[in-house]
């Protein structure tokens, strides 16, 4: 597999015109546009808005085919292939290598952006008035990326790519949304397999249950899902699974006297006791033990 450790590598092997500067580059797509038709990795981040006519574009795990304007956030290394594109209309790749951000706040910023995670089927779907907002963005950007370079364009140059995340970030809460009356609420999605890997025994043949179990089993990425509980019920994936373990914790205490907090704990799948211990305390507001022995009384 091809890695890119510079953008004029990427552009060099793809007959794209030299980038104007070496550590981000803005390419606005017309009726095609491809990248080496082969998977490939590289050392910078890409956000591209596309309408495909036909082709493949492919990140994470699964295969992105549709034909609405759309917004795709690639982070480096993530593994990509875009095969054969025809765009319904003009789109555009922006790309910027991660040592452009180093020194500045976007450096940290860019990791509250958790689109960058995403799996390629939960692009970003743009209504027209948005999409006139992205193009507008992007041509503010275009025009300060030609401009004759100063100190003050990469802080402008930056500014205008944390702009568009900042939409892009509130376009995706539409999105969340939009598509809950389309495919239900995801939080009962996620508790019914939750309550499923408790009663399977998946507890004791795999362990605790983690936000990639799962994600897995909803096929969606760990982070959208984590995303679109924190937009629907206010709790993140990770939040819900421990209030369930505790919740079975608490049943368990109250009607197994003879079970010692310990054994609970491993019933459980916690191999570290004091894990146990702190999370139940800091969801129950007591131990275990104080817990079962206020109950008893």
């Amino acid at each position: 597999m091809k890695h890119y450790k510079s953008l004029s590598g990427l552009y060099r092997e793809n007959g794209f015109p030299p980038p104007e500067h070496p550590l981000i580059s803005l390419y606005q797509c017309k009726r095609t546009c491809l990248l080496g038709n082969r998977e490939f990795t590289g050392d910078f981040y890409i956000i591209g808005f596309k309408k495909l006519k036909s082709g493949i574009i492919k990140y994470g795990r699964t295969r992105y085919d549709h034909e609405c304007g759309s917004m795709l956030f690639i982070r480096p290394r993530q593994v990509i292939e875009m095969s054969e594109l025809e765009l319904e209309e003009a789109g555009f790749l922006i790309f910027f290598h991660e040592d452009f951000l180093v020194g500045h706040p976007l450096h940290e910023e860019i990791k509250n952006y958790h689109f960058f995670e995403y799996e390629t089927n939960e692009a970003l779907h743009l209504s027209p008035k948005e999409e006139q907002m992205v193009w507008e963005l992007y041509r503010i950007l275009e025009n300060e990326y030609h401009n004759n370079p100063d100190e003050f364009s990469r802080e402008l140059m930056l500014a205008n790519v944390d702009s568009m995340l900042k939409y892009a970030k509130r376009f995706y809460k539409r999105q969340f949304v939009n598509r809950e009356a389309l495919a239900g609420k995801m939080v009962t999605r996620f508790r019914d397999e939750l309550n499923l890997y408790f009663s399977n025994g998946s507890l004791q043949t795999k362990g605790l249950p983690s936000v990639h179990n799962i994600a897995e089993m909803l096929n969606i990425s760990p982070r959208y899902l984590s995303d679109l509980l924190k937009q629907e019920c206010g709790k993140t994936a990770l939040e819900l699974i421990h209030i369930q373990l505790i919740l079975e914790a608490k049943n368990r205490l109250k009607r197994s006297e003879r079970q010692s907090v310990a054994e609970i704990a491993y019933s459980l799948g916690f191999e570290n006791l004091p894990y146990f211990s702190r999370l139940f305390k800091r969801e129950a507001g007591l131990s275990p033990v104080q817990f079962r022995k206020l109950f008893l009384n």
